[in-house]
């Protein structure tokens, strides 16, 4: 599992991470002192994807407002 900053990673890089980290805990295979480090790294992997979409989601309604087309977006499922 690549431990690159999360601040440095796209949407898809680290949902891929979150979903590595995610399968990991749930197998139990891991130390908890391991376990303690993947749930924070985790954590902070799905709040990066939680800003990245909150990005997009600003840039799509800033155009749709340009565009003079309707406004207003739904969050993202799960985030």
């Amino acid at each position: 599992m690549s431990e690159k900053a999360v601040e440095t990673l796209s949407f898809e890089e680290a949902m891929a991470a979150l979903e590595q980290v995610v399968g990991a805990l749930e197998r139990g295979e891991v130390p908890l002192d391991q376990s303690i480090a993947l749930y924070e790294r985790g954590a902070k992997l799905k709040a990066h994807c939680a800003a990245k979409l909150a990005e997009a989601e600003e840039k799509v309604e800033l155009i749709r407002t340009q565009e003079g087309r309707a406004v207003g977006t739904t969050p993202a499922e799960g985030m």
